[in-house]
């Protein structure tokens, strides 16, 4: 007999079940709805898009705009000082390599602070001043500057091709957690973003630290400011992505891995979706980008539109092929389309191939730069080596 004890464990079970199967996530290609995605070159008054001057003036401030008000939020510019700490640290694991500057960045807006700790490492055996790559970092940093076996931030390899390596915590602008996000530059200096649903939330506050590094590289003579490349991994990307195209101090910006919200292509909803990515992380996106869960076509903009607000400057995206939950396919696709603004608007001929293919290989041509490689979700030393590639070419460095 079937008791009600039973009964209500039963119907537990397929309660959870039904949820189960209504979460389901596409790795089907053939599932992919057909793609109406907006036109780089139709504003949104219907003007047709085809000068620099039309790009820069037109095109290219309300796509940011769209982009701010509808997903990432704003990164506000106004504070009242900033202050550089450094200390040469003589005893560490690179020593032999690298010289290791300790740097507390200090910003004070309102009569409150914020100390944000960023960690240079310089070629020993090189004469500056050096082309740099900061790597925004949701991982421990300590961790990773204290085990060389880890190449998540491969400091001896980078400084050994003569890059400046730098790192920052995210930790120190706005802690990767649902519960404390807030505990850093949003409660301390801009706790007015927080009652904007339009405000600046978790990616955009480490976008925010990003570019108070590179206020560091500005005033470092050891730094080629001028030669930078910001460089992110998965929701690091994201934040990449978003502080390169607010920034245009930065010559190279290298989004890896960062799927949804990052360089994959939303439309294609394959692997994480809107929904899933505000579900998991509602902390990540302002609030407004959760209206657009399962309504991806309603969004205004799609991914590929803000790879196209980098040009003319250099953009990379890498990606993994058992990574499929970030889409590399959508990654590339979103690479392919935004690129049409480096050819048709700057006149930057870029070779990429007309259809993704599902194998390793990578493609670095004029300003853009892609590769796909075997593994999973991961930020390798394989990784690292075609950034920095990419970035010689760009450069024109002799290695």
């Amino acid at each position: 007999m079937l008791t009600l004890k039973h009964f209500l464990f039963l119907l537990f079970i397929q309660l959870n079940i039904n949820l189960f199967a209504q979460e389901q996530f596409n790795y089907n290609e053939s599932k992919v709805p057909g793609l109406v995605l907006p036109d780089p070159f139709v504003s949104t008054k219907g003007e047709i898009i085809n000068s620099v001057d039309d790009w820069e003036s037109i095109r290219r401030p309300e796509l940011m705009q769209l982009f701010t008000e509808n997903v990432y939020g704003p990164i506000p510019s106004d504070f009242d000082e900033i202050h550089f700490d450094v200390f040469v640290d003589s005893d560490h694991l690179y020593k032999e390599v690298a010289l290791k500057k300790n740097v507390d960045i200090k910003i004070t807006r309102n009569g409150k602070a914020q100390t944000i700790k960023l960690f240079v490492f310089l070629p020993l055996e090189e004469k500056g001043p050096h082309p740099v790559f900061l790597l925004i970092s949701h991982r421990n940093v300590q961790d990773l500057l204290e085990d060389k076996e880890d190449q998540f931030f491969p400091i001896e390899q980078i400084v050994d091709r003569g890059y400046a390596a730098a790192v920052f915590d995210v930790e120190d602008v706005s802690p990767d957690e649902k519960e404390r996000f807030s505990h850093g530059i949003l409660d301390n200096l801009y706790p007015e973003q927080l009652e904007m649903p339009e405000g600046m939330r978790g990616l955009a506050a480490w976008a925010w630290g990003a570019m108070r590094a590179m206020d560091y590289f500005e005033n470092d003579i050891s730094i080629d400011q001028n030669s930078s490349a910001i460089v992110g991994h998965s929701r690091g990307g994201k934040a990449a992505l978003w502080a390169g195209a607010n920034d245009k101090r930065w010559a190279v910006v290298i989004p890896n891995e960062s799927g949804c919200g990052g360089a994959a292509l939303s439309r294609r909803r394959f692997g994480e979706t809107v929904k899933r990515i505000n579900t998991n992380f509602p902390y990540w996106f302002n609030d407004n980008f959760k209206t657009f869960n399962e309504k991806e076509d309603a969004l205004p903009i799609d991914q590929h539109l803000l790879a196209a607000c980098i040009a003319p400057r250099a953009i990379y995206f890498a990606s993994a092929i058992e990574d499929q939950w970030a889409d590399p396919k959508g990654e590339f696709l979103s690479l392919k389309l935004g690129s049409r603004v480096y050819s048709d608007i700057y006149g930057i001929k870029v070779d990429l191939p007309e259809s993704f293919e599902n194998h390793q290989r990578t493609i670095h041509t004029n300003s853009v730069g892609y590769h796909l490689r075997d593994g999973k979700h991961n930020l390798t030393l394989y990784d690292w080596e075609r950034f920095m590639d990419f970035v010689d070419k760009e450069f024109l460095l002799a290695r």
